[in-house]
């Protein structure tokens, strides 16, 4: 029984062994990209965070939410 034991992370990069340095270029492209997000963000943002994850709990129990609602609107209907 053979085991391979990793005592140290093995890092794998693009630098091909240079020294990893940024470029004014792609600091450039970061800050524009940035701009962009931050640009992005406007008065309805929070809304449609709360939106999405709205919709992420939904989606997620579709026939639960059917059947509660069904529940909600029968009650309400008997009621009024």
């Amino acid at each position: 029984m053979n085991t391979h034991v990793v005592t140290s992370p093995s890092w794998s990069t693009a630098s091909f062994g240079d020294a990893a340095d940024t470029l004014p270029l792609d600091l450039s492209a970061l800050g524009e990209h940035l701009d962009l997000c931050r640009r992005s963000r406007g008065r309805l943002f929070a809304l449609h965070c709360v939106a999405q994850s709205m919709h992420g709990f939904v989606a997620g129990r579709f026939v639960t939410t059917v059947v509660a609602m069904s529940l909600v609107i029968s009650l309400v209907s008997m009621v009024f």
